[in-house]
């Protein structure tokens, strides 16, 4: 059996797969997966091998100096093969293995199999269309529909930019010696638009002793006050707007798609000085699994990563699960950073909120008391999450898991898990998926 025939038999069985999935979580290397892409070795697979009889305390078919166990058709190792030294040392190059990659979509699907949910996906379908107001405009359409203030206020605009004082330009035709073409002219250099054919028909039309009213152009200028539009409008008021065709505009109602909300989940490590590498591992290997389940849950998942020790700061994602630790314990600063992020960036409106917390349970004194757990109160979530990770379990100081558990113990949207093992984390995960369930 060749081990892509092992790789599809692997893929028909759901529930080993499953199982293996919890394995991998548990134990794999997370470090081989993206954010956007899980890769699972095939090696946790466990692939059919021979099995030997025991009460035949014979060789297995290799020759003199076999021993049970040994792989088959391999020469032994004889004295001297190995590196100088007396037993030799572990070779540093590994071993190469094939992976299968999940999508985290998939992975969440399989996910929810595993412990048993059914947590239906999220932003991820319109939920309803409807007509919106009346602000799309398109040139054609019933009479009913037509923007009547729109092409009124073009109509308008076009009169006021064609509009003169026409007694002022009569005025200019009785200068003596003008004539209409030096009248155009001087209305040209004035910025009046008026057009040259009424200037004719206004100067035919003037009766011929008329023609000479004025000395120059100055003089009347100095005796004739010229009314500016505005003025006369409002004093005469507008006897015809000028409409045109293609200023005709009809409304019709814009279609808006109401969509289920996207999520923004809010990861918070503590990365102080008591968080020592078995603690940071299982940290690490509970909020992976939950980053991968939640990108396959919603279209846009948006992930904002917080580490804290005395106080917080927000670091990308490749340094989130990969970061030291050193300095006291301020849980309260992580949550400062959190609002602040979530009032400016994702408003509870628009997001479905995730804030998960992990660390060790040990913080500063009065702390969770007087700001975590009032921080928590005020900052809206679909989910809020703590997970002790406590190797030992028994640390005395490690109080704030069970202050925020005794707190929250009638909420609905709070969830508080305990991870002592790789073991635990697919609990503590269940324990955590359970409760948004049950919104």
């Amino acid at each position: 059996m060749g081990l892509k025939d092992d790789l599809e038999r692997y893929r028909e069985v759901g529930e080993e797969r499953r199982q293996d999935l919890a394995e991998f979580i548990q134990y794999g290397d997370l470090g081989q997966s993206r954010g956007d892409e899980v890769k699972i070795p095939i090696k946790i697979v466990n692939l059919p091998e021979f099995a030997y009889d025991q009460r035949d305390k014979g060789g297995v078919g290799q020759g003199e100096g076999a021993e049970e166990g040994d792989p088959v058709g391999q020469p032994q190792p004889q004295p001297g093969d190995g590196e100088e030294g007396e037993d030799g040392e572990p070779g540093e190059e590994g071993g190469e293995h094939e992976y299968y990659e999940m999508d985290p979509e998939e992975f969440a699907q399989e996910l929810d199999e595993q412990l048993g949910l059914d947590l239906d996906p999220k932003g991820k379908k319109v939920i309803e269309e409807k007509e919106g107001d009346f602000t799309d405009i398109t040139r054609s359409g019933p009479s009913s529909t037509l923007d009547f203030e729109r092409l009124f206020k073009k109509g308008l605009k076009r009169k006021l930019a064609m509009d003169f004082d026409e007694e002022y330009i009569r005025e200019a035709l009785k200068v003596d010696g003008w004539g209409p073409a030096t009248v155009f002219e001087w209305a040209r250099e004035q910025n009046i638009p008026v057009s040259k054919a009424w200037i004719e028909d206004a100067y035919d039309d003037l009766p011929t002793d008329e023609k000479s009213t004025w000395r120059s152009i100055e003089q009347m200028e100095a005796e004739v006050e010229k009314v500016d539009t505005s003025t006369r409008i409002r004093r005469e008021g507008v006897d015809q707007i000028p409409f045109r065709r293609e200023d005709e505009r009809y409304r019709y109602p814009e279609v808006v798609e109401e969509r289920e909300k996207n999520v923004v989940v809010v990861n918070i490590r503590d990365v102080s000085g008591s968080m020592r590498q078995k603690k940071r591992e299982l940290v690490e290997r509970t909020f992976t699994p939950l980053d991968w389940y939640l990108q396959g849950k919603y279209d846009n998942a948006e992930f904002v990563y917080i580490a804290h020790d005395a106080d917080a700061w927000e670091v990308d994602r490749e340094e989130f699960f990969g970061i030291r630790s050193g300095g006291g314990t301020r849980i309260s600063s992580a949550y400062e950073v959190a609002a602040e992020v979530l009032e400016e960036e994702y408003p509870w409106s628009e997001w479905n909120r995730y804030v998960f917390a992990a660390g060790d349970s040990e913080n500063s004194s009065n702390d969770t008391e007087e700001r975590v757990i009032p921080m928590m109160e005020e900052i809206p979530a679909n989910l809020h999450a703590y997970v002790e990770t406590q190797p030992s379990g028994n640390a005395i100081n490690a109080t704030h898991a069970e202050e925020v558990e005794r707190n929250f113990r009638d909420s609905d949207n709070v969830a508080v898990a305990y991870v002592t093992s790789p073991e635990d984390v697919v609990d503590a995960i269940y324990e955590i998926l359970s409760t948004e369930e049950s919104e």
